[in-house]
């Protein structure tokens, strides 16, 4: 991919990171290629060379790319990103389009998590997280049926699984439903553009709803399964 494809630039340097973080997350670059050099790119955006290092040593500090004497600068491995890093999730958010190999390890990362984090949950939750998970699908409900509310739909979705993450009342699993926040939002932005219908996923929530007030925590996890295989059937993980 060529810098001719990215949206123009304003600001300094830390929006200059951003800005090729998300191209890099997008997959416009993939692992092993050449990234651009630092003349380039400044004379691309018509910024300073000062700028575009600061750029590119936030991009190399979160694992996306190294630089080496001699061989320029490559994209790293997917297994070297940090995607938990507090910087990598701000460069997630509100960015919808994430390469599909990336959705793929972030889909199987919560594949792995969220079933235990419903089940802490159902055994810890206190009246104010059920109020809280409550509130989130009750808007989930509200908006699910009209297209135009989809991105509200969204909104009220990502809050059902922070909610779900809060109710574990694990301070790491707290830390991790935030920081995994602007993912969850782009799978469920993806997710919600290939279905014609959410009645399934609402009817999955639910279930997990009911296991964690019932404090059922074998039922919580098992809920909190099927509504990420639908998710993986949405985003044409699965068939």
């Amino acid at each position: 991919m060529t810098l001719d494809a990215l949206p123009p630039h304003q600001g300094g340097a830390e929006q200059l990171a951003r800005l090729l973080a998300q191209a890099l997350l997008a997959g416009h670059w993939q692992p092993g290629d050449v990234f651009p050099r630092e003349l380039d790119i400044g004379a691309h955006f018509n910024v300073s060379r000062n700028q575009v290092r600061n750029a590119l040593t936030s991009l190399t500090a979160a694992g996306l790319l190294e630089r080496t004497a001699g061989r320029g600068t490559l994209v790293r491995e997917m297994g070297d990103w940090h995607l938990l890093d507090p910087l990598m999730s701000e460069w997630m958010t509100g960015l919808i389009n994430l390469d599909p190999q990336l959705v793929k390890a972030i889909y199987a990362f919560r594949f792995s998590a969220e079933p235990v984090v419903a089940g802490l949950a159902a055994q810890a939750a206190q009246a104010e997280d059920i109020e809280r998970l409550e509130s989130a699908f009750t808007g989930m409900e509200k908006t699910a049926s009209s297209v135009e509310a989809r991105a509200e739909h969204a909104e009220y979705d990502v809050a059902f699984h922070d909610a779900t993450y809060r109710a574990s009342h694990n301070l790491v699993w707290r830390q991790m439903g935030h920081l995994l926040r602007p993912s969850i939002m782009a799978l469920i932005h993806r997710s919600q553009d290939r279905t014609d219908t959410l009645d399934d996923s609402l009817t999955r929530h639910r279930q997990v709803l009911d296991a964690i007030r019932s404090r059922n925590a074998n039922a919580a996890e098992s809920a909190a399964r099927e509504v990420l295989r639908r998710t993986a059937i949405d985003l044409g993980i699965v068939s």
